[in-house]
């Protein structure tokens, strides 16, 4: 009668750790992949891929057109795809050569800080950085004009904002107006010709009259023509904003947050 006692329990006991090992594989087998949006693996830090390069993320701080830190911005760092970043860094050695380094604003931008964007759009009465980034435009066209977008290519990793900085003088280049400017005197064929570097001095886009110099026009051709010769595509309203051609990831607009990757 013991024997058979022992023996049966010894079974139970077998059954018990056979089924501990199996939930302990089925848990690790049918933990969930990372939804696309949130999947970082083909993302690098833009300073690693670029060591020379200057990091400014305006979208961490408060001097942006919002006028606060934007969601999805938890450390003031750039991140970029693979592909993007090694485009990125033929840019840097190409400029580097004219004695110039890059100047980032902004890289990847999370699918929340986009969203941030559309609810302060649709608030009309927060204008109090109206005077420095839109004071010819009343805030009710910024989506009728598409300066503010539900969307943004910046989400799918492979677009930068970005400018020169001079390491003669040790200051930014003088492109003739800020960053995230809304407004025809961001757009890169304001006072002159894009395709053939030739400047025009036509100013009459501009609501308020307002130009650019000769060589304001031909320091931004500096940015556009290395962006170009290595790969990426120029916007038709914004002198500082770029993607890779072949971007890897056309239709995905990640979500994960701005931080430094470990």
């Amino acid at each position: 009668m013991m024997k058979k006692k022992i023996w049966f329990m010894t079974i139970i006991m077998l059954m018990i750790g056979s089924a501990g090992m199996m939930t302990c594989c089925n848990s690790h087998e049918d933990s969930p992949a990372p939804a696309p949006e949130d999947d970082f693996s083909q993302f690098v830090n833009l300073t690693d891929a670029v060591p020379d390069a200057i990091l400014e993320i305006r979208y961490f701080g408060t001097y942006n057109f919002v006028g606060q830190r934007i969601d999805g911005y938890l450390e003031p760092t750039a991140l970029i795809t693979k592909r993007a970043a090694d485009s990125l860094r033929a840019v840097s050695d190409d400029v580097m050569a004219q004695g110039y380094r890059l100047k980032i604003y902004d890289a990847y931008r999370p699918q929340t800080a986009v969203d941030h964007f559309v609810r302060w759009a649709e608030d009309l009465s927060d204008t109090k950085m109206k005077p420095y980034f839109y004071p010819d435009l009343d805030k009710s066209v910024l989506f009728e004009q598409e300066y503010i977008y539900a969307k943004s290519g910046h989400s799918r990793g492979s677009t930068i904002d970005l400018t020169l900085f001079d390491m003669n003088t040790e200051k930014e280049l003088d492109m003739g107006g800020t960053f995230d400017w809304f407004g025809p005197e961001s757009h890169p064929d304001f006072c002159g010709n894009p395709d053939t570097g030739k400047y025009t001095g036509d100013n009459s886009k501009s609501p308020k009259g307002r130009s650019i110099t000769e060589e304001q026009f031909k320091n931004r051709m500096i940015l556009r023509n290395a962006m170009i010769r290595h790969g990426f595509q120029p916007l038709t309203s914004e002198w500082w904003h770029f993607t890779l051609q072949n971007e890897p990831f056309p239709d995905t607009y990640f979500r994960f947050p701005v931080k430094k990757l470990l």
